[in-house]
């Protein structure tokens, strides 16, 4: 057994990790203990060009969440592989033309990270930790598991699908662009893409976009969650200016196995912040600012147990 001392001078090992994929290969970095991890996992990021450390350099987004998760849930024996996803960081070359880019690419990528975790790590499956929209390539890529995904986590993940959130989100929009807007949504639920979307609109309805979007309205996320017969952690903090308890208790209610921890006071970045919106976004700015206390224990409890 180790003392204590010996016990502090052990670090986490990094180690570069590549997955064959097509037109390039997908690249990731494997966080793991010292010696046989207890558990491994793959850290599924949100939307847009989120990294493996949970940074956009497009937003100025320097949160460093994943990172930090990937730290704490290595300190107490679980590894971790963060990825780039298709089309982002180290697997910028990927991505497809993003005419051609659908949901179920991610999903696909998903489960085949999850048999490479198990795979470097020795152990017989992996779980999926999805934050954000990572919540919901979870869900899907756990509807058609072989085996090798031991169950789920999910991180301030949405629990409606995402036209219903996309019309709460453009609730604000001055008419006649509201109503404009809300009849879009529903050409593209309806599976078929919109010639002229409001120009106003046109960075989230852009024609070369409407095709993923179709491929992500298709997904309910609770339907998904009732269908799923595996161990689920929701995680939803208090403060998110992006994600509410409403999802978090629209996944328990679809899946009333799961467990459901609200964290006070914890934002959509699982950092503590106000709900005042500047002091909130605030924290997406800090990489040096830890994981809100709880995170990262209640996550591993989840996982070990």
């Amino acid at each position: 057994m180790l003392t204590l001392a010996a016990a502090l001078l052990l670090s986490p090992v990094s180690t570069p990790v590549e997955l064959a994929a097509s037109p390039a290969p997908l690249h990731g970095t494997l966080l793991a203990p010292e010696g046989q991890p207890r558990a491994a996992a793959v850290i599924l990021p949100g939307s847009g060009p989120t990294d493996r450390d949970g940074n956009s350099a497009q937003f100025a987004i320097r949160a460093a969440s994943y990172r930090l998760l990937a730290e704490g849930l290595a300190a107490r024996d679980i590894a971790t592989i963060r990825i780039d996803k298709r089309g982002i960081g180290e697997s910028a070359a990927a991505g497809p033309a993003e005419a051609d880019l659908r949901f179920d690419a991610y999903v696909d990528d998903a489960r085949a990270w999850a048999v490479e975790a198990a795979a470097k790590t020795g152990r017989p499956c992996a779980w999926l930790i999805g934050h954000s929209e990572g919540a919901l390539v979870a869900l899907a890529a756990a509807a058609d598991d072989d085996g090798k995904i031991c169950g789920l986590v999910l991180l301030s993940g949405a629990g409606r699908p995402a036209g219903v959130v996309l019309r709460e989100q453009m609730t604000a929009l001055p008419e006649p662009l509201k109503t404009r807007a809300s009849e879009v949504v529903s050409e593209l639920e309806a599976g078929r893409t919109v010639a002229d979307p409001p120009v106003e609109l046109a960075a989230l309805f852009r024609p070369s976009v409407q095709p993923y979007l179709i491929s992500w309205l298709a997904l309910d996320p609770t339907r998904l969650a009732a269908s799923y017969d595996g161990p689920v952690f929701i995680g939803q903090g208090t403060t998110d200016l992006q994600v509410t308890l409403t999802d978090a208790e629209a996944l328990k209610a679809a899946q009333p196995r799961a467990q459901l921890v609200v964290w006070e006071g914890v934002n959509h970045v699982l950092k503590t912040a106000p709900s005042e919106r500047a002091a909130n976004v605030a924290t997406y700015l800090d990489p040096a600012l830890p994981l809100a206390p709880g995170v990262v224990e209640a996550v591993a409890d989840f996982i070990l147990k």
